[in-house]
């Protein structure tokens, strides 16, 4: 991509394409990501350098880089798709709309960390006033790339204004959150909720224990090379349960657990010395994702008391603020986690899909808000 001819603090702005994060130097595309971990250089290259977000399997990278007086002070993790699949964000109808009408939906652009369904910064930059100057160079690479359209996944608030103002389209969904109120152990959190959720959640308890089930937290270094192995045999597992294939591979969680160690919590259930059933979660800052699961028998509750349970048991223990349970699922209210509004952002190269989309999702944002306000009325908690 060509550089830029638009002025910003009185530096001219060069924009350039790269299809590989080995062209920038981690402490520069850190300075950029902040703390959130699958933002991160060695999260984003290990995807691309495993070969799990490729060409190959339809994610070709084609970051966009602004510099100034040579120096990098925005990007943008960009893909060219050629599907839909690991989004999160459903666009099937809008390419069957295209393919009715013999226009090509795909390749389009995408915006979006490969397969993570969470919340943060998508234009990446050093000083704030630069967002609008990020999207508009953001269309006008679509436009150069001759893209049906450019979509934008699950971007931070500030992202969100800085791309409506450029000419995006937004787009609400919901997802399910857990608060820290600042609970002084995992008791009081229970204290909190309504009896019958704080029953349910003892059943569940105590059918796990009752199975001879305890768990270790493991964070880090303490993550052993055989652990991580059997974490991903049950992740494997549960693709082929739902009759489908894993996107990642056990060497990018390899190179992961080398490259930042410390973003990386493996909750094992253990029966006596036999691992059962793994969790794999990262943390950021003060915030933990809850982001990939499995287990080799299933055991009523176990899900629940792996994934969210000893999750929140961990936050509450380590002084995290939240635990974001990962996309859909209203059966995680009752676990005390929280309908909470997510968006994605649209831009439309047609013009008359542009126009039927929008309307689309005016009345789509509508109902978004009637069912956020139908599941605020069945808050999980007693005030």
């Amino acid at each position: 991509m060509s550089g830029a001819s638009t002025k910003a603090d009185s530096q001219t702005a060069e924009f350039s394409l790269i299809d590989s994060l080995s062209e920038i130097a981690p402490d520069a595309w850190q300075a950029l990501a902040g703390d959130q971990p699958m933002l991160s250089h060695a999260f984003l290259h290990a995807l691309h350098d495993s070969g799990c977000a490729s060409e190959a399997t339809g994610w070709a990278p084609r970051y966009l880089i602004m510099r100034r007086a040579g120096q990098l002070v925005g990007a943008m993790p960009l893909y060219l798709k050629s599907h839909s699949r690991g989004e999160y964000v459903f666009d099937h109808g809008w390419a069957q709309a295209f393919e009715r009408n013999g226009l090509p939906y795909y390749p389009k652009l995408l915006g979006a960390i490969p397969f993570t369904p969470v919340t943060g910064p998508r234009l990446l930059v050093r000083d704030p006033a630069d967002r609008p100057l990020l999207a508009q160079a953001a269309i006008a690479l679509a436009r150069q790339l001759d893209t049906s359209s450019l979509h934008i996944l699950f971007p931070c608030e500030e992202d969100r204004a800085a791309l409506s103002a450029a000419g995006f389209m937004l787009r609400e969904g919901v997802q399910f959150h857990w608060e820290n109120a600042g609970y002084a152990d995992f008791e009081a959190f229970l204290a909190s909720l309504k009896m019958d959720k704080r029953k349910k959640l003892r059943q569940d308890q105590r059918r796990v224990a009752q199975a001879g089930i305890h768990y270790q937290h493991l964070r880090g270094h303490a993550i052993s090379a055989d652990m991580l192995a059997f974490f991903y045999r049950c992740y494997v597992g549960t693709y082929r349960a739902h009759y489908s294939r894993p996107y990642l591979t056990l060497e990018f969680f390899q190179r992961l657990l080398r490259a930042q160690p410390d973003s990386l919590l493996l909750i094992i259930a253990l029966r006596g010395e036999q691992p059962v059933a793994a969790a794999l979660n990262l943390i950021g800052g003060d915030i933990m994702y809850g982001r990939y699961w499995g287990t080799e028998e299933y055991l009523s509750g176990l899900h629940f008391e792996t994934c969210y349970m000893q999750s929140i048991a961990y936050c509450i223990a380590h002084g995290l603020s939240r635990f974001e349970g990962g996309a859909q699922g209203e059966h995680k209210i009752s676990r005390g986690l929280v309908p909470t509004p997510t968006w994605s952002a649209h831009w439309i190269a047609d013009a008359r899909f542009a126009d039927a989309i929008a309307d689309f999702l005016a009345r789509e944002t509508d109902a978004i808000n009637h069912y956020l306000d139908e599941l605020g009325e069945h808050s999980p908690y007693r005030t």
